[in-house]
């Protein structure tokens, strides 16, 4: 087709406490909390969202956390492990730490020329820490308790589990701008391009494996970059004349979205880059305080009355400060409906 994604946009999952979610993707894994608000369909839970100091697309992981959520299960249908970047000489470092605060780590293995450390956060949720040459450059977090040479550099990929590999493979590289460009074991390696670190897609052939069940520890949704909206249109119009159902363009305050199902059943998101996450409070200032759409400010009050208290912390030595952050100020701002898609 003649439009392709950039790459991963970002990813986002299902999780059950959201105190517990933020504890753990700030103080464990050392990403920055850029935005928080709440999932626009059902407002009395949050959407939370992660990634590098400027919430650079590539980089952002977010969460729908429904408190005492029942596990999900993985299984076909489904993007089941995803994948970070870290640079060469950084797995031992994240080993260690990661064991130091005891988290249960995989033994680390080579797959397709790369070593993968993989684990789980506190849900269930399938994550891997990829170390290669060549890691993107990523703004660091100054406040990350992992040192700025060992930071997570954005997605390396996304595995999606399929009970055969055929149809989705036929979407990616005919509709969706993928190559081939390896296969080992029952796993395809689809590449963007040339291919690297948040250009990449696996799909894994589980013929026997149950279907999966988006739940808490599961993926709702994979996103991939658009540049801009002219792009994306050129893409919507592509997929729908290739008999794709694809939804109508969505606004999402900090980007635009439209969503659709490979033949495997695995949601997919095109995002578009632009406004980005400083659309409505400043860089300093991402995720510092809970942000709503114009049409639920009004409801500001009620809608925080009825979120559990998350506590941040200050800085990367200091406790807890154990108080719930309020704007200040109405801030006009909001994804748009239809989250809970």
């Amino acid at each position: 087709m003649a439009v392709e994604p950039l790459g991963i946009h970002h990813v986002t999952a299902v999780a059950s406490d959201p105190q517990q979610n933020v504890d753990f993707y700030l103080r464990v894994l050392g990403m920055r909390l850029i935005k928080q608000t709440v999932n626009f369909d059902a407002p009395d839970t949050y959407h939370l969202y992660y990634g590098d100091d400027e919430g650079t697309p590539g980089t952002v992981l977010t969460f729908f956390p429904w408190p005492g959520a029942p596990r999900g299960r993985r299984g076909t249908g489904q993007a089941t492990t995803v994948s970070f970047s870290i640079p060469q000489n950084s797995l031992g470092w994240w080993t260690e730490h990661l064991n130091r605060l005891g988290i249960e780590t995989e033994q680390v293995t080579s797959r397709l020329e790369e070593d993968a450390l993989s684990f789980r956060d506190p849900d269930g949720l399938v994550l891997e820490l990829i170390a290669h040459e060549g890691t993107r450059e990523s703004p660091p977090w100054e406040r990350s308790p992992v040192p700025a040479e060992h930071q997570i550099r954005g997605f390396h990929s996304v595995t999606l589990s399929e009970r055969g590999a055929d149809p989705t493979a036929g979407m990616l590289t005919d509709q969706l701008g993928f190559r081939l460009v390896d296969e080992v074991d029952g796993r395809y390696r689809f590449d963007i391009d040339d291919g690297g670190p948040g250009r990449r897609v696996d799909v894994v052939a589980q013929p026997s494996a149950p279907q999966g069940l988006v739940a808490a520890g599961t993926v709702h949704h994979v996103a991939w970059r658009a540049p801009d909206d002219p792009t994306q249109r050129d893409w919507r119009e592509a997929l729908a004349g290739q008999g794709v159902e694809v939804t109508p363009i969505i606004d999402r305050q900090y980007f635009h979205s439209i969503y659709f199902r490979e033949p495997g059943g695995v949601l997919l998101e095109v995002a578009t880059d632009p406004p980005g996450f400083t659309v409505d409070e400043p860089l300093l200032e991402l995720g510092r305080r809970l942000q709503l759409p114009p049409w639920l400010e009004p409801s500001r009050e009620q809608i925080q009355a009825a979120l559990p208290e998350l506590k941040l912390p200050e800085d990367r030595d200091s406790p807890f400060a154990g108080r719930r952050h309020e704007a200040d100020d109405a801030h006009g701002e909001g994804p748009g409906a239809g989250e809970s898609r």
